[in-house]
């Protein structure tokens, strides 16, 4: 085992084996017995190291028994330290070894290479001193101190030597650190092992950082160095490499590349730089130097050796502190198992209703949890306080820390559910009492009943969090989180009064709808009669000229909106909303307004009603004078220019109706005005709905001339033509009334009707009856005729007189088809005797006796 190296010297100064070939493959530094060999220098000397002055540098490796530290060196600067057999699982290395870098050609001049003897290791056992002293001699001396771990060990205390290095880290300070003035560093250079890549190196470095950090703030520093940082003595940088033995070839390119690493460097002067980035160039700076010449660096090293062994501060702990270590652990677990008792079926039942989906509040765990403590505590105090007292309230500590950690997690899952089971219920509450207000006919308050809610909700939580505090336990104190359930239930609140806000907004916009469906349809329909249009009242009057409609669908459009304004900031106020919040909400009701009046006026202007409306208007002009009365046509009336003055009156209501004008200014009403800028505290959310306004919306691409047009081009074509249609249609009809009044009798009908009826016409003349009756007849005849009626009354005379006759066939019909002494006076064979598959019957016969077409049809669909 390392046979072909040059020991230790055998106390008679020298060595038998001190000859220059032996120190071909290095020197062993200090035996396992703790023994500094003198003959260093002899082997400086012979490596020509010791004539290099400052033109040196000096590396050691630490790290675990058995984890390749010889076999990276070997690799890494071309050493030849023995290694472990690849069958057996013993100690290769004992004591410290030192060689020369064999790989100059790469890296600096004149590199030392100390290789340590492994720590943990089943040879030494439980004697850690030599662990201890080597550590610290390597610390001490070397500018750089390469720490061997396998990626696994990263996170372990022990695994990773945390435990070893603080006890290093805090002798180091109190022999060689105490001087401010000459304040020394060092490069811990931690080289993973057996890296795969799962783990980024960056997060395996900040794992070891927070560890190094951790243990550096809790050893012991000499006066004036109690705030002094980890940083202020070391650097760190960090390297991975692949498996040795799975990836060979990766882990030789690897290493080479490492080997790069070893030259002179210089700090980044970044100030953000971190680790690896803040060394520039290579490792050695020149702050790691101990400017120890070549020549002087054995004796250097044996006083720091000595100055190790002498120390006592890194003896093994006594027999007393061991006893009172395994008897604190024993108890401990003794104790915890009546709190596992207590808790743990809280903690599954708990584990049990998260994994539902549905976190529950435990009864009484304040009161289990604080009992539970108290008896696990005072079990631990009686029983182990017999013990060393320092190792006693170390323990104590330790154990109060792991039941806390355990009861913090309860409680504070308990509360979480508390928190959200009181959220919910808030919510719950508050608007089952708006919908219980809403039914009673709206008669609520939304702030009081919120108010009101929220001092209940928060009284439960509070009771809660108090059930839970445990005196003297800092960490039982739960007023942060009462505070952040009283911020939440504040942020439900105001989403609540959100919510309110829009079934306001809602309510006042159903309202707006309603009224303006009853104003602009009146306004509408005063463009007909006014006495019997569709939906006009009887007694209402036209307007003074039709030109201004739009100035009264604005006005009442404006009214309508204003009042609606007064309704929604009464009641929002109500609600203790911010101005903020009143002002969105009447910024989305003016929009929305508007959408409802163009909606209103669109639907008024759809096909079938706008040209009711024209038609209404246009009989109104054409059927009525100047004060109402019904015209009757006669053929002295001038009915072409009546018809034409009334049908170029309403042509002239399309263009009219066709844009959005006002009398006033000519223009579109100013929209962009009347909604608004945007107010501050809009959120998306509150634009989701809203329908896009042209001239106001201008990212939209629709202008306010194309928002206020009413009737496109080809619409308004298409209703001039079709209402031209119908009123010649009207036009015809009353010329044909004015004609059909006329009856056309020849003048000789008159003289032959005198000259025939002469006798009866002096006889009526003689008696007072039928005198009586003739003027009666006559008068009333030229009352049809003054009345234009005389043709409707012949029409219905020979309507009637044809029903009549209709009347009386049918009647003939079925006397003779159900009489059988008309049909035997007619010589018609009796009823049973037709032949039924002819299908020849009464029924099937007309008034000319032939077969009527629906039986026949009928037969031939059978």
């Amino acid at each position: 085992m390392n046979g072909h190296f040059a020991a230790v010297d055998n106390g008679n100064g020298s060595s038998p084996d001190s000859n220059a070939h032996n120190f071909e493959h290095g020197i062993q530094v200090i035996n396992e017995d703790k023994q500094y060999n003198t003959n260093l220098n002899e082997y400086l000397n012979e490596t020509h190291v010791a004539e290099a002055g400052f033109n040196y540098h000096l590396i050691s490796v630490f790290g675990s028994q058995s984890t390749g530290k010889s076999t990276l060196l070997n690799h890494l600067f071309g050493t030849q330290f023995s290694v472990m057999s690849e069958r057996e699982r013993r100690q290769t290395t004992k004591g410290i070894w030192m060689s020369k870098n064999k790989n100059e050609g790469k890296m600096a001049d004149n590199i030392l290479v100390m290789d340590v003897e492994g720590t943990d290791g089943r040879e030494r056992g439980e004697d850690q001193d030599f662990e201890r002293k080597s550590a610290l001699f390597a610390l001490a001396t070397s500018e750089v101190l390469i720490v061997n771990i396998w990626e696994h060990q990263v996170g372990l205390y022990q695994g990773a030597n945390m435990g070893l290095l603080k006890t290093v880290f805090e002798v180091n300070m109190q022999l060689f650190l105490k001087d401010k003035q000459n304040q020394t560093r060092s490069l811990l250079f931690f080289v993973i092992r057996d890296h795969i890549g799962v783990t980024p190196l960056a997060n395996l470095r900040n794992t070891l950082i927070q560890d190094l950090t951790h243990i550096w703030s809790s050893i012991s520093k000499p006066a004036g160095l109690e705030n002094s940082k980890i940083e202020d003595y070391f650097d760190f940088a960090f390297a991975a490499l692949p498996h040795k033995i799975l990836q060979p070839d990766k882990f030789i390119s690897e290493v080479e590349n490492l080997g790069s690493r070893f030259i002179a460097g210089h700090r980044n002067k970044d100030s953000d730089a971190t680790d690896d980035q803040e060394l520039t160039g290579g490792v050695f700076l020149p702050e790691y130097h101990r400017r120890i010449p070549a020549d002087g660096l054995s004796i250097y090293a044996e006083g720091i050796w000595d100055q190790i062994v002498s120390n006592k501060d890194l003896d093994l702990p006594t027999q007393q502190e061991l006893l009172a270590q395994f008897r604190c652990d024993e108890i401990a677990r003794e104790v915890q198992i009546a709190f596992d008792a207590a808790i743990a079926p809280l903690e599954e039942q708990q584990a049990e209703s998260t994994r539902a989906g549905k976190p529950a509040v435990l009864p009484d765990l304040g009161q289990i949890g604080a009992e539970a403590r108290e008896k696990c505590v005072k079990n631990f105090e009686t029983q182990a306080s017999r013990y060393h007292k320092g190792v006693y309230t170390t323990k104590r500590a330790e154990l109060e820390d792991k039941i806390d950690n355990r009861l913090k997690a309860l409680y504070q899952a308990h509360l979480t559910a508390a928190h959200k089971a009181g959220v919910t219920a808030f919510s719950d509450a508050v608007t089952n009492a708006v919908k219980a207000g809403q039914k009673a006919g709206g008669a609520y308050e939304f702030a009081e009943i919120v108010e009101k809610q929220k001092t209940k909700t928060l009284e439960i939580f509070k009771k809660e969090a108090q059930s839970l505090a445990i005196p003297g336990v800092a960490w039982s104190n739960f007023k942060p989180q009462y505070l952040i359930f009283e911020k939440e239930l504040d942020e439900v609140s105001a989403r609540l009064r959100k919510e309110e806000m829009r079934r306001l907004a809602i309510r006042v916009e159903r309202w707006v709808k309603s009224r303006l469906g009853d104003a602009i349809g009146l306004e509408f329909n005063k463009l007909g009669s006014g006495r019997g249009g569709s939906g006009a009242p009887e007694s209402g009057e036209k307007p003074a000229t039709e030109k201004d409609i739009w100035d009264r669908v604005w006005k009442a459009f404006i009214s309508i909106v204003g009042e609606a304004e007064g309704r929604f900031t009464d009641r929002a106020k109500s609600f203790e909303a911010s101005d903020d919040e009143v002002q969105v909400g009447l910024w989305r009701l003016r929009r929305k307004s508007w959408v409802a009046l163009r909606e209103k006026i669109e639907e008024e202007v759809m096909e079938s009603n706008i040209l009711m409306k024209l038609r209404e208007n246009f009989e109104d002009k054409f059927r009525y004078d100047e004060d109402g009365v019904p015209r009757i046509w006669r053929p002295s009336d001038d009915i072409e220019g009546i018809y034409t003055r009334a049908r170029e009156s309403t042509l002239g209501l399309v263009p009219l109706l066709s844009r959005f004008r006002l009398t006033s200014t000519s223009a579109p009403p100013d929209l962009i005005e009347f909604v608004g800028p945007q107010p501050h505290g809009v959120e998306p959310g509150d634009e989701e709905d809203l329908t896009p306004i042209g001239g106001v919306d201008e990212d939209e691409g629709k202008s306010l001339e194309e928002e206020t047009t009413i009737l496109s081009e080809p619409k308004k074509q298409d209703l001039v033509v079709r209402f031209k249609k119908m009123a010649d249609g009207v036009y015809v009809e009353a010329k044909r009334s004015a004609i059909g009044g006329i009856t056309q009798v020849p003048l000789y009908f008159y003289a032959v009707l005198l000259v025939l009826g002469w006798n009866e016409f002096v006889m009526v003349l003689r008696n007072p009856i039928l005198f009586l009756l003739l003027l009666l007849i006559s008068g009333g005849t030229y009352v049809a005729y003054s009345l234009n009626l005389l043709g409707p009354m012949m029409q219905m005379a020979n309507a009637a007189s044809t029903q009549g006759m209709e009347i009386g066939k049918a009647k003939l019909r079925d006397f003779l088809e159900n009489h059988e002494g008309a049909r035997g006076a007619l010589g018609m064979p009796p009823k049973n005797a037709q032949r039924v598959e002819s299908g020849i019957s009464m029924d099937t016969l007309d008034s000319n006796g032939k077969r009527k077409e629906t039986g026949l049809r009928a037969e031939d669909d059978i």
